[in-house]
């Protein structure tokens, strides 16, 4: 594998739809980011659709799976967090990205927790998009892959040809 310059990571918390995990560990893989997963899973890691969707490109995914989003806040509580929620206060071009950047993501049918956007609403980030209510979210691999990238743009692609 490549020698990435940054240490940023996508994390999925519930995710429930195989393909759209699929196709984010490409995105992963693709860009030396690293990939928790945080249960419960809507699917089983070996479901052949997040297989599919991944194509041979998991060998290449830094990926940890974490028991709870509990679990997952004592081990990497004290990295800077930007919770992507349609509720966030700043867009997501709007703040400035560490190099060891969580980029957090809730479940395709209910985002993250209220709870934990509420306890930290300083760190939440949206995409702007069309006020027609009829137009509640964006697919959660296309979310992530915009959010990455502006990530990744502001610290210079770092490790990316």
């Amino acid at each position: 594998m490549q020698n990435y310059k940054h240490n940023i990571s996508i994390v999925l918390v519930e995710p429930e739809i195989p393909p759209n995990t699929g196709n984010i560990a490409r995105t992963c893989a693709a860009t030396g980011t690293g990939l928790h997963l945080v249960k419960p899973l809507g699917f089983s890691i070996d479901d052949s659709k997040v297989k599919r969707a991944g194509l041979d490109y998991w060998k290449f995914v830094d990926l940890e799976i974490h028991e709870s989003l509990g679990d997952f806040l004592r081990k990497y509580g004290n990295k800077p967090m930007y919770l992507a929620t349609t509720k966030g206060n700043k867009a997501y071009t709007d703040v400035i990205y560490e190099s060891d950047a969580m980029l957090i993501f809730g479940r395709e049918t209910a985002g993250l927790p209220l709870c934990f956007i509420e306890d930290n609403i300083e760190r939440t980030i949206r995409i702007p998009m069309s006020d027609d209510v009829r137009l509640r979210s964006l697919n959660l691999a296309n979310s992530a892959a915009v959010v990455v990238y502006e990530a990744l743009r502001q610290l210079g692609f770092p490790g990316l040809a």
